[in-house]
């Protein structure tokens, strides 16, 4: 144990304004003699967390590689520092956070820094979606916003996303100045932090926000659809029932154990909707509601912060299944389209083609970009965005993010007009194979202890770059770092395969390693339905097995 990091400890120690992660740091600096202890004060100290796919993101503790109150006052410091800098020292700042482990805290910590440095700042009334921050940034008029959340990660993170005054999250070269007056800041006893002097918003910010999503469905549609939904143990449930209520939907039937705000996920190992068992308790729900005369249409669930909706229908073979990201997307494109709507459709390089078949032939606009709703949002004359993570954005001139309550109604209403045509999502999707090809994807995902696992393999596939994948030639293999002629740089390989298309990267908000796959079947008829999903199954089985054995996974 070197006498430096010792000395670092103890220098963050003397300022930690927080007494759980201070009494936290104390215990690992006198057990330091000990290589276990030693080896993760080393860790907490190894460097900054840095900002991600979505800001900032990581376990909660003490030191600067874990999300504690010090991180957070000195990158509120760092971002009204850069606000300043552009001029807008005496702009607002407003701020929401969800109900995780010291969300509150740290959102009150903002609030204060802001303050003490000359800005204004008000703070949402009380835990609610990410999308309702997003929306009142806009609608307020703020230079720039903040909101507390690690959306799904585990019950051990927290994080802190960025927003500028236009409502999308921080871009480059944003991103590196905000990170510089980070560093800049010399001590926390040089940041001012008053006990009062922010606002705290009433009701009305919300309710202009539920206003907002009646836009999204068209006047006079069908709302026949009955949902069971899950908030998944986060902040959905009351803005969500508020706004299906608003639009005239039957009141979704509530997954009990997971409708309440509950920062310990007690019934999910992580609270995501994709992770396998997340939505267990939600077909549970569904299959004990069956039995009421009007049944179960659809089941939709949210993320903890509700910025993220996952969907699931009943199979043909009775059985309640999850639809998957790109499945909703298309979905989504698909009713909008049906709806008249005119403008860009876009998505993130790791989504499905099948939105860009589906946009060339509406005449629409269509446009791919790196992964992150904070590219996304950025596109001209956008008019819906998706990521095949769950993130869709059907309202952006209302919110430049993904929402997953405004989704959620869309969804809704697609169900009901499908449901009163007397067909299903199911038939839809047959509809868009038929017609654009069947779009098949899935993902190999890696979740690692050791970061290592991941730069190894990035650096064996840009070292040894497969040929072949389930007997499908690479016809074209892209390191993403260099950019192209339509994306920035990013660390990333793309291959093009016969009838396919490989994504790898690594996550910018969980210790992952994501290989994202796509083949494209060709459809002739409706009886070559069911041959074409068993071939599309048997290519992204291959493709996922050769690409783990030349990656090393």
């Amino acid at each position: 144990m070197t006498q430096d990091l010792i000395a670092r400890a103890e220098a963050w120690l003397a300022e930690d304004p927080d007494s759980e992660t201070r009494e936290e740091l104390a215990k690992l600096i006198e057990s330091s003699a000990d290589a276990e202890h030693a080896a993760e004060l080393a860790a907490r100290f190894s460097g900054t967390l840095q900002f991600g796919t979505a800001g900032l993101r990581g376990e909660l503790g003490a030191g600067p590689m874990r999300m504690n109150r010090s991180v957070v006052i000195r990158a509120a410091a760092g971002l009204a520092a850069y606000l300043k800098a552009k001029g807008q020292g005496d702009g607002l700042v407003v701020i929401g956070y969800d109900a995780r482990y010291k969300s509150a805290d740290f959102a009150r910590d903002t609030a204060a820094v802001m303050v003490g440095a000359g800005l204004r700042a008000t703070v949402l009334p009380r835990p609610l979606p990410t999308p309702v921050l997003a929306y009142a940034i806009r609608h307020l008029g703020a230079v720039a916003g903040v909101e507390v959340t690690a959306s799904h990660n585990p019950p051990r993170d927290n994080g802190y996303k960025v927003y500028l005054g236009d409502g999308s999250q921080i871009v480059p070269p944003s991103d590196a100045e905000i990170a510089a007056e980070i560093d800049a800041v010399a001590s926390l006893h040089d940041v001012p932090r008053p006990e009062s002097g922010w606002e705290v918003l009433g009701e009305e910010v919300l309710d202009a926000y539920l206003a907002r999503t009646d836009a999204v469905l068209t006047e006079g549609s069908p709302r026949t659809a009955n949902v069971v939904y899950t908030a998944m143990h986060g902040v959905g449930k009351d803005v969500l029932l508020a706004a299906f209520a608003r639009a005239g939907f039957p009141e979704p039937v509530l997954v009990a154990e997971q409708a309440e705000p509950d920062p310990a996920f007690p019934t999910v190992a992580f609270p995501n909707p994709e992770e396998p068992g997340a939505m267990d308790l939600a077909f549970a729900t569904a299959r004990r509601s069956e039995s009421r005369d009007d049944g179960v249409d659809l089941v939709l669930a949210n993320d903890p912060d509700a910025d993220r909706c996952a969907a699931a229908v009943k199979g043909r073979d009775g059985e309640w299944r999850m639809l998957r990201g790109d499945e909703v997307g298309a979905l989504l494109a698909a009713h909008l389209v049906t709806k008249g709507v005119t403008g860009v459709f876009a998505e993130s390089i790791v989504s499905s083609s099948l939105l860009g078949r589906i946009a060339e032939a509406a005449g629409l606009g269509y446009e791919e970009t790196l992964t992150g709703f904070k590219w996304i949002a950025r596109v001209d004359g956008l008019r819906y965005g998706y990521e095949e993570a769950l993130g869709y954005c059907v309202d952006p001139e209302g919110v430049r993010d993904k929402d997953g309550i405004t989704a959620a109604l869309v969804f809704a209403e697609l169900a009901s007009v499908l449901k009163e045509q007397g067909r299903t999502v199911l038939d839809l999707l047959d509809e868009l194979a038929l017609a654009h090809g069947l779009h098949a994807t899935d993902q190999l995902s890696v979740r690692v202890e050791d970061l290592t696992v991941i730069s190894d393999a990035m650096a064996r596939l840009r070292e040894q770059p497969p040929t072949a994948l389930a007997g499908l030639a690479v016809t074209k293999a892209e390191d993403l770092t260099e950019g192209t002629e339509q994306l920035p740089p990013t660390d990333g390989l793309r291959y093009y395969l016969e009838g396919a298309r490989v994504i790898v990267r690594p996550s910018g908000t969980e210790p992952k390693l994501k290989c994202y796959l796509e083949v494209v079947v060709p459809v002739g008829s409706a009886d070559e339905l069911e041959a074409a999903r068993a071939k599309g199954a048997e290519l992204l089985a291959g493709i996922k097995k050769d690409l783990a054995a030349a990656a090393g996974i």
